[in-house]
């Protein structure tokens, strides 16, 4: 047998012959951008397309440095870079190393060209939207029947409100005969009297949306009688069914958020609602309760009994409080007639005493001059016949009779001599 290589054997090869190949290594290819993609990573995917085929392509962020405007569907570009084989995939794509806007792509021109003409004849004025209700109990969507947009939509509007009726018009959303299905399913579910319909799909690329952007589709959302959400694709996806519907969402899912409502936050604002009424019904309760019971007491302060009876308490109080301070008036009095009675005694008193200790003292003083202390400590007092005292020697002659007293008697006598001291 022949030899026999593995899967990476061959992809290998294949990638040594592209990277052999002189003109692969750097060469410019022009054509119309297509399911762009820009990743979280920063690399841009996107496909580059002419009426000949197709051609994978892939910025990475680290050559973004040279892109100065934002890729998009539609655009005419010339793409340099390198074609090489990704041997894991198998798969051959250009890896670009700068981008050039070149110009328009021919279904973008048609997109303009469509939405200038819609627009002039007055198709997206505001004033003919229409509100979407907020309270939705039958949603009609149209879109095909397989796939993530159904399943979004059915899934929020069952967390949201389970109560609300959803009627699905199974489309076709891309390809031959998308236009008639779309514009079929509008009418049909328009027809139903509905509160609100949705018309929509999932992601793609610029073909794959194309329905949406038909003037036959336009035309059945404007004449349709039923409030109209268009959620198509993602949300930098934007289509002419956008502009003529009434509401656009950016995505399917926001689609449901908006055409149903949430019935258990409903249900969970009217509690709080309630409670909030219970409250404010419970305070005005109060206050008019307190305004009665002021106005109660009002009226009794002035019933002319109650100004009598508050009269005669007022009078009773002054009478009470006049015989008190009378009372306590006479209580003062008589302390200080006490005090003055005390202050007079102690004063009397004070004065006796002091009248005593200088009559005490005068009488010291006048028995220490009284010739009777003398005569008591053994002395005489001698006087003449008649009585006068005798100080010195020359009042006394002898033979005249003197009288002596001593402390305790007197002493007769005759002076037999007398001698002066010299």
């Amino acid at each position: 047998m022949a030899g026999v290589y593995s899967v990476a054997q061959v992809n290998s090869y294949i990638k040594n012959m592209f990277a052999q190949d002189f003109l692969l290594r750097r060469l410019s290819v022009k054509g119309e951008v297509s399911n762009c993609k820009y990743h979280s990573s920063g690399h841009i995917y996107f496909t580059l397309k002419d009426g000949g085929g197709t051609l994978q392509a892939v910025m990475f962020a680290s050559q973004r440095r040279g892109l100065n405007f934002k890729l998009a569907e539609g655009q005419q570009v010339v793409v340099k870079g390198t074609v090489d084989v990704y041997e894991r995939d198998g798969k051959y794509q250009l890896y670009a190393s700068e981008i050039e806007l070149s110009g328009r792509g021919d279904l973008y021109l048609r997109f303009e060209k469509l939405l200038k003409e819609l627009e002039e004849m007055g198709m997206f004025d505001p004033q003919y939207k229409r509100p979407i209700p907020r309270f939705a109990k039958t949603v009609g969507i149209v879109t095909a029947p397989t796939g993530a947009a159904i399943r979004d939509i059915m899934n929020i509007s069952h967390r949201r409100n389970p109560y609300v009726q959803l009627i699905l018009y199974p489309a076709l959303v891309q390809g031959d005969g998308a236009k008639d299905s779309i514009v079929k399913g509008i009418r049909t579910l328009d027809a139903m009297g509905l509160d609100v319909l949705i018309v929509g799909r999932g992601g793609g690329s610029i073909e794959d949306l194309w329905a949406f952007n038909e003037e036959e589709v336009a035309r059945a959302i404007f004449a349709c009688n039923t409030p109209v959400i268009s959620a198509v694709g993602h949300e930098t996806d934007v289509t002419i069914a956008d502009y003529a519907a009434d509401l656009r969402a950016p995505t399917p899912s926001a689609a449901a958020e908006l055409a149903v409502f949430d019935y258990f936050q409903f249900r969970v604002d009217l509690n709080a609602r309630k409670q909030r009424l219970m409250k404010e019904m419970g305070t005005c309760l109060e206050r008019a309760k307190s305004r009665l019971k002021h106005d109660e007491l009002t009226l009794r302060f002035y019933d002319p009994k109650s100004q009598l009876n508050e009269k005669k308490k007022r009078l009773a109080d002054a009478e009470d409080t006049l015989l008190r301070l009378i009372a306590e008036r006479q209580q003062e009095t008589r302390r200080d007639l006490q005090n003055a009675e005390t202050l007079l005694r102690r004063s009397m008193a004070d004065r006796l005493a002091a009248d005593k200790r200088n009559l005490a003292v005068k009488s010291e003083r006048l028995w220490g001059l009284s010739p009777l202390k003398k005569i008591s400590g053994g002395f005489g007092f001698i006087t003449d016949g008649d009585g006068k005292r005798l100080e010195t020697v020359e009042q006394a002659e002898a033979g005249k009779r003197i009288t002596v007293r001593v402390k305790d008697g007197r002493i007769g006598a005759v002076v037999d001599h007398v001698e002066k001291y010299r």
